[in-house]
Parts: structure tokens; C-alpha cells; sequence
């Protein structure tokens, strides 16, 4: 799936922000192993920016109880790595050390500096992870409502014509747009299926594309966080 989706982003001439976890994959040794670099130093090379995930897709569940003033843990269930599926309580600086850690390996792979930003597995935040975040330099960016496409749906709920359908009819000028590189239980894959259409389509009403390096609003976070 990967593959694929880079090969559409290519032909359309269309550069993103990949959001990356350490996650696991059916080839090689994890998403931000050895086996995937050469695919994101390909990324690089394109012109995509790149951005933290958390390092082992870390979930916030809630917030800890706050001490003078402030929350400065958090219950989180990581859904990579060696504690996946195990309930934990992450500090502040434990939290911001997941979110580098996966910035810091998309550095090294790609040679390119991510961009000072993150976004939460699941977008499941609460405003004192947001300001945990903010603490050790990186601004939370989430997605439109209409830019939610629905590649990790069911497909026999919502199948790929529908979804389309649905984007097309729905994404207004500024949307920030979400899609994954792959979703193992989604039966008929989404791309190229719907993002080729998508994108050609969007196009065609007069939407262009970019990275949130270019959003119009990636100032205001830099400036505000």
C-alpha cells in the first residue's frame, strides 16, 4: 500500500506530510526500521515534509491528576512496541521524549528536518497533553472533519465508491486531510482506489495540494506553541 500511494503521489505531483509511529508492517523490522529507510529517504528526496506520531503509537486514555496547577502525567496505552496493548502512566517528559524520538529517527533516515509538530494515535488528546507538547516545542495538528477519509473503515460498510463520493462532495479550501500508508483489515484497499480519483477530482474543482510546511495557518502554530 505504501508503494502505491507514493507512486499516485508522484504521478499527481501532489507533496504531503507524512505523520510517523514506529508501527509494525508485514515487511522488515517496523515502519521506521532498516527495511522501510530507503522508502522514506525516497519521501525526502520527493519534496514531502515529515512530522512525529509518537514513537510507539502511544494513545492517550487521561489525564493524571494535577499538582499545583498542572497535569504532569498522563494514563496512555501504546499500541506498538514492546508494552503494546498495556495501560501506563507516561510523564510529561516521558511524553515528549516518544514524540522526538520518532523526529529524531525520521532525521536521521531522511536527512530532513520534521517539522515542529505532532499528531496524536487515534487524534485522542486532552488540552494538558496538548500543553505537555506545547512544553517541549511541538504544536498538535489534527484533521478536518470532511478530511477524515475513511481508509480505515470497514470496507464492506464503507466501500471505496462511497467514501469518495462523500470526500468529494464534502472537502472545502484549508482542509486538513488524513489517509494511512496502510490499513491491514480494510478488505478492498483504498489506494489507489480512491486517492488517485481523489486528488484528480479535487483538482479538478480548483483545489491544489501542500504540505502544512505551507498550510496558511503553519505560522500561527509555530507562533502560538
Amino acid at each position: 500500500m505504501a508503494d502505491k500511494i507514493a507512486e499516485v503521489l508522484r504521478q499527481e505531483n501532489v507533496k504531503v506530510t507524512f505523520f510517523a509511529a514506529n508501527e509494525r508492517t508485514k515487511e522488515g523490522d517496523g515502519s521506521l526500521g532498516q527495511h522501510w529507510a530507503p522508502w522514506w529517504k525516497a519521501r525526502a528526496a520527493e519534496g514531502h515534509a515529515f512530522a512525529s506520531h509518537t514513537w510507539d503509537h502511544v494513545y492517550w486514555r487521561a489525564d493524571g491528576k494535577a499538582e499545583q496547577g498542572a497535569v504532569r502525567s498522563f494514563t496512555v496505552r501504546p499500541s506498538q512496541g514492546p508494552d503494546a496493548g498495556k495501560t501506563a502512566v507516561m510523564t510529561v517528559p516521558q511524553y515528549c521524549a516518544e514524540i522526538k524520538k520518532s523526529e529524531d529517527r525520521l532525521q536521521q533516515i531522511t536527512g530532513a528536518k520534521p517539522l515542529p509538530l505532532f499528531r496524536a494515535p487515534g487524534g485522542k488528546t486532552s488540552p494538558a497533553l496538548i500543553a505537555a507538547a506545547q512544553s517541549c516545542g511541538y504544536a498538535y495538528v489534527g484533521w478536518s472533519p470532511a478530511g477524515f477519509l475513511g481508509d480505515e473503515l470497514p470496507s464492506d460498510k464503507y466501500p471505496n465508491a462511497m467514501l469518495l463520493d462523500k470526500a468529494l462532495k464534502s472537502i472545502r479550501t484549508g482542509d486538513i486531510l488524513l489517509a494511512h500508508l496502510g490499513i491491514w483489515d480494510r478488505k478492498d484497499p483504498w489506494a489507489p482506489a480512491v486517492l488517485q480519483p481523489l486528488i484528480q477530482g479535487l483538482k479538478a474543482q480548483g483545489f491544489c495540494f501542500a504540505t502544512l510546511r505551507d498550510h496558511p495557518q503553519y505560522r500561527e502554530w509555530i507562533r502560538s506553541h
